[in-house]
């Protein structure tokens, strides 16, 4: 088990940083490593970590929003106000609506797996908003309209109605 868990991150991390040279998402690069190594191509990692996956994507979302949250200022928030509202649930309600209307007219499903199937869709992933997120707030890049302090809380508050 010890040896799954150097190699996811090891090989991962390693696979980020070939990626981020060439100027793609270092995510892209921790994707193909997962694909690798998993059970569908080279298969070397341990039964064990399989089985404890889904605890392991939780611990990687708490870590995400951590950082999503730790890097968020209140005073912005309440700067910019109505708009931070809006963005943490109009934009999920409006795709959930939006495939509940349409799924059972295009795909031939019930109300309700095209609801489901809505909130799955519509969730923003904080893997890829988050870091970029941060990065603009680094780089002092739409942080005099709190622009990306707003996407960042309302991206953590659609994941969350979603």
């Amino acid at each position: 088990m010890l040896f799954s868990l150097a190699v996811i991150f090891l090989v991962g991390l390693s696979a980020a940083a070939i990626f981020q040279t060439i100027g793609l998402p270092r995510i892209i690069g921790m994707l193909a490593t997962g694909i690798l190594t998993g059970t569908y191509v080279l298969d070397l990692l341990d039964p064990k970590i399989l089985g404890i996956s889904s605890e392991l994507r939780q611990i990687a979302l708490i870590i995400i929003l951590i950082k999503a949250g730790l890097s968020l200022n209140l005073s912005d928030l309440k700067k910019v106000g109505r708009p931070a509202v809006m963005m943490s649930f109009l934009p999920a309600s409006f795709e959930i609506l939006g495939y509940f209307i349409l799924a059972p007219l295009l795909l031939g499903i019930n109300h309700t797996e095209a609801a489901v199937m809505g909130a799955v869709l519509g969730a923003v992933s904080p893997a890829v908003v988050v870091p970029r997120m941060v990065k603009l707030m680094e780089e002092k890049y739409g942080t005099e309209k709190s622009i990306p302090q707003m996407i960042l809380a309302g991206a953590s508050c659609d994941d969350i109605l979603a």
